[in-house]
């Protein structure tokens, strides 16, 4: 059975679209498809069912990832559904916190913990204040964190495998 990560950000319009699109590709180039899925949504519905940004589409496929994304509302059974949920900042986290169960409050973690400083830790796209420089910023922080999660339990879901 796969390990299911859920990427969260305000409006899954570009953050967690970006985190989604970078762990799939580093997912499928390790060839560990078969134990890990990953999905993205929005903490609010503000763009649910209408197509994302087209600057995080050309960052991602600059780089050779496929990028596709429909924005979509988190909803309840998310928090059952997924065994990881990272929120790219820390008030995305707290809120998912503050409305998730009891029993999967644990799943929900901050996507940045994961490879970078503490000061470097918010994956935030700063509503493109420098243009594609912060979505390029976006997409280097979750290719990092990214990487690192996967290298910490990679391991972990071998070794329960096994």
């Amino acid at each position: 059975m796969a390990n299911k990560i859920l990427m969260v950000c305000s409006g899954n319009s570009v953050c967690s679209p970006i985190a989604e699109a970078v762990m799939a590709d580093i997912i499928e180039e390790a060839g560990m498809s078969y134990c890990w899925q990953v999905r993205s949504a929005a903490l609010v519905g503000w763009h649910s069912n209408y197509r994302c940004d087209e600057e995080p589409l050309c960052v991602c496929t600059d780089d050779g990832m496929l990028f596709l994304n429909r924005p979509r509302q988190m909803i309840w059974e998310d928090f059952e559904r997924f065994d990881y949920i990272f929120g790219m900042n820390k008030e995305i986290v707290k809120d998912l916190k503050r409305v998730a169960p009891i029993k999967c409050k644990d799943r929900i973690q901050l996507l940045g913990d994961y490879g970078l400083a503490k000061n470097e830790s918010i994956i935030d796209d700063s509503h493109y204040e420098n243009g594609n420089e912060d979505l390029k910023k976006v997409y280097q922080k979750c290719t990092i964190a990214c990487n690192a999660f996967l290298g910490e339990y990679a391991e972990l879901v071998q070794e329960i495998r096994d």
